[in-house]
């Protein structure tokens, strides 16, 4: 069981709400495809954040986060940090899937189709 405030964590939300209304393109585009339960039903969240981590986006029910890196995502550093946070994210029951950003704008549907297949998991054995 999450603790109270760990999610959605108060002193994050003015940081949550700039994040939401300056999404990256990518975002913006995935987003288009998520709000509105409009990927079979389920809900997604934009800039969620669980303890002092801001996910880009999470399904509650699906107890997935979706992660879109750019450039500095490749750099060393960089992965080793994505790494440990998308462990930490893991610790918590929620599986990360990560996609580079030029995907959305050349797949989108297969992205889509990606997140779909992760639907339930925890229940097929995925890691």
């Amino acid at each position: 069981m999450v603790e109270q405030g760990f999610n959605n964590h108060p002193e994050l939300k003015p940081f949550r709400r700039q994040l939401r209304q300056n999404l990256t393109p990518a975002e913006a585009r995935l987003w288009t495809a998520l709000k509105g339960k409009q990927l079979d039903g389920r809900k997604f969240r934009r800039q969620h954040s669980l303890g002092g981590v801001i996910l880009d986006f999470y399904c509650p029910a699906e107890r997935l986060a979706i992660e879109l890196d750019g450039k500095p995502h490749f750099y060393p550093d960089a992965v080793e940090y994505d790494r440990r946070r998308d462990e930490f994210v893991k610790t918590h029951g929620i599986l990360t899937l990560r996609y580079v950003n030029r995907w959305v704008f050349d797949n989108l549907d297969g992205v889509l189709d990606d997140i779909r297949e992760h639907f339930g998991w925890w229940k097929k054995g995925f890691e």
